[in-house]
């Protein structure tokens, strides 16, 4: 991809950005309460200036009118799955969308017929557990299991969960709120078991600019083989990764006409276009933000290693290193915390409770933001511990 951002654009995540007083979803939940949110998933980071010069120039231009997806933003995120992932898309596979969310609970009506049942692994992003429900499907789990050091899906429970009326999966890849990024071999044997019976993978990849071990590879399971891509709608969006969830713009890709054709008739009617702005961002965060990108990533790195080795030391918490995503997955339940997340938020820090994901017990830390603001939700989480084992 070419990048238009000049290096004298490398930002300082340290600067606080106040965002009290904006209606932010994040921060409004503690109003007037001396509680730092760390919960839903988006960052506390000033987005990228290509992105912000971008949305000025719309808005200077002063007409909102009904708006296309621009060819440019086709051509630049063709060439970005092929340069980054060695998969080559082209333009009419991909279906604009409004948001991931949409994207998932479309996946769910256009997979087999109602009553039929939609597996996915827990923990999991709180909408691939509601989102069967929604277009009258059965929601079928099976669990993520750790190993000490990483989490893996239990894919021999998947083998012997499978029934004629298993018509979809939810992958979540890179995965929230564990961390992973899982592996080939480990998407090769997801995909192999999941076979046959006209099966269908939703594959939820709006994570996969956020790799923070530099060792991993992000592998999007529909570029593993044709066969695979076939049977495969992959959802991503550049919100997560360049931090403009607000913006609502989110797109799926999918090779199989007939399947792209299913998922268009169950957003008809429905599911409104993506918006002028969102579009416009998309293009400038693609096109004209790496270098953003890349200092975004190595900040990362440095606040996932300070959460780690937080955890570590306190008695009762544990957690397994991130290998993506800006979020932290602590398992409480040897510190025998009735409700961990309301126990934290009453030392001061909001997180998100597990037992949304499925897993009472653990709670979800979303450590992008500035180190100051972390270190002291950090101070104040170390300091319930502590209080808590005298």
């Amino acid at each position: 991809m070419i990048d238009a951002e000049p290096s004298t654009l490398i930002p300082d995540f340290d600067i606080p950005i106040d965002r009290r007083g904006t209606s932010s979803e994040k921060w409004d939940r503690y109003e007037g309460r001396d509680i730092l949110p760390l919960w839903v998933a988006d960052m506390d980071f000033r987005s990228p200036e290509p992105v912000i010069k971008a949305l000025h120039q719309r808005v200077d231009h002063g007409v909102f009118g009904y708006t296309d997806p621009p060819r440019e933003l086709l051509e630049v995120v063709c060439t970005m799955l092929l340069d980054l992932y060695s998969w080559s898309v082209e333009p009419d596979w991909i279906v604009w969308l409004p948001g991931l969310v949409s994207g998932l609970n479309i996946a769910c009506r256009a997979a087999g017929q109602e009553g039929d049942e939609i597996l996915t692994a827990v923990p999991v992003y709180p909408p691939f557990l509601t989102a069967p429900g929604h277009a009258n499907r059965r929601l079928g789990t099976i669990p993520m299991i750790s190993d000490g050091s990483r989490w893996i899906m239990d894919l021999d429970a998947l083998r012997d969960r499978l029934t004629p009326r298993t018509s979809l999966f939810l992958l979540c890849n890179p995965h929230n709120p564990c961390g992973r990024a899982f592996e080939p071999a480990e998407l090769f044997e997801l995909a192999e078991r999941f076979a046959g019976n006209d099966r269908i993978i939703c594959s939820d990849e709006i994570h996969c600019g956020l790799l923070l071990d530099s060792s991993i590879r992000h592998v999007p399971i529909a570029a593993l083989s044709t066969e695979i891509a076939e049977r495969t709608i992959t959802l991503m969006a550049p919100s997560k990764t360049f931090n403009i969830p607000g913006l609502g713009c989110s797109f799926a890709v999918i090779s199989d006409p007939l399947l792209r054709k299913r998922f268009r008739r169950a957003m008809a009617g429905i599911v409104p276009p993506v918006n002028l702005f969102g579009y416009a961002a998309a293009l400038a965060a693609y096109r004209d933000s790496s270098v953003w990108h890349a200092a975004l990533l190595k900040y990362l790195r440095t606040n996932s290693s300070l959460v780690e080795e937080t955890i570590s030391r306190l008695p009762g918490l544990s957690m397994s290193s991130v290998e993506a995503t800006y979020l932290a997955w602590i398992d409480t339940r040897s510190a025998g915390l009735k409700n961990p997340a309301s126990f934290f938020e009453n030392a001061g820090v909001g997180l998100s409770c597990g037992k949304y994901f499925g897993a009472p017990g653990f709670v979800r830390l979303n450590f992008g933001c500035p180190r100051s603001i972390l270190g002291e939700a950090l101070r104040r989480m170390s300091q319930a511990m502590e209080g808590l084992n005298v």
